[in-house]
């Protein structure tokens, strides 16, 4: 059912190149509940990765504005907001196994028609699969901070990654951050501070309160245990 989540790319000596990703895929154990969803519901839920521009419109057989978000973990939260928000399409991506199955059964028990899924790797998906400015928010909640400094290349967001998703929102669309890692919270801010086409919507020109739209996730939670705050950013295509 699934490829492989990283397309392999090859030198001229025919030896895979070896790419820095910002996850490590791990397998984890499947509930029954978790591997029959993958087996029954990903056809009527999942999009395989294919190299080519997709069709959004006929993903969803509507043209509702579309909601992305990259590392959805578990999904309740996702599959919450298709919940309360069924006049905006959303479309999630996941690498973890088990996450996807457990998205899939509790999209199903929650009957959502506009939830998608891609179990694959969130970069190869924006290059290939993501037409430009089609999307009309992108959510990346709670994402590994790499705290290590010799590990901090390995944060999804880069300069290079801010250019690129900027291209995949409509003009007046939102990227919306959240950690609840200090460090990779000013990371976050001075990279889309510093990223062209971007209005920071905070009127103090940092970080906002948690939106009302965004539901409180695991992550959140545990952060919140451990006596860790939330920041929450969010920027505006500009141009």
């Amino acid at each position: 059912m699934f490829n492989n989540v990283i397309s392999p790319k090859y030198n001229k000596k025919g030896r895979i190149i070896r790419r820095i990703c910002s996850f490590v895929r791990r397998s984890g154990y499947l509930t029954q509940r978790q591997d029959n969803a993958l087996k029954n519901i990903w056809a009527e839920m999942g999009i395989d990765f294919i190299a080519e521009p997709f069709d959004l419109t006929t993903m969803f057989n509507n043209q509702n504005p579309i909601v992305l978000e990259i590392g959805f973990g578990m999904g309740t939260s996702l599959v919450m907001m298709a919940s309360k928000n069924r006049d905006k399409n959303f479309l999630g991506i996941e690498v973890y196994t088990p996450g996807v199955g457990a998205c899939l059964a509790l999209g199903k028990e929650e009957e959502v028609t506009n939830l998608r899924i891609i179990c694959h790797d969130a970069i190869e998906v924006l290059d290939y699969m993501i037409p430009n400015e089609s999307i009309s928010i992108i959510q990346l909640f709670f994402p590994d901070p790499w705290h290590k400094v010799k590990h901090n290349k390995r944060r999804i967001v880069q300069m290079h990654f801010a250019n690129k998703i900027r291209h995949k929102l409509v003009i007046g669309g939102v990227v919306h951050m959240a950690t609840d890692w200090e460090p990779y919270a000013k990371h976050m801010l001075s990279v889309m501070n510093n990223s062209i086409g971007y209005k920071n919507v905070s009127s103090s020109g940092n970080y906002l309160p948690r939106p009302k739209t965004r539901p409180e996730t695991k992550f959140e939670q545990r952060g919140l245990r451990l006596g860790h705050n939330i920041w929450d950013l969010m920027f505006e295509r500009t141009k």
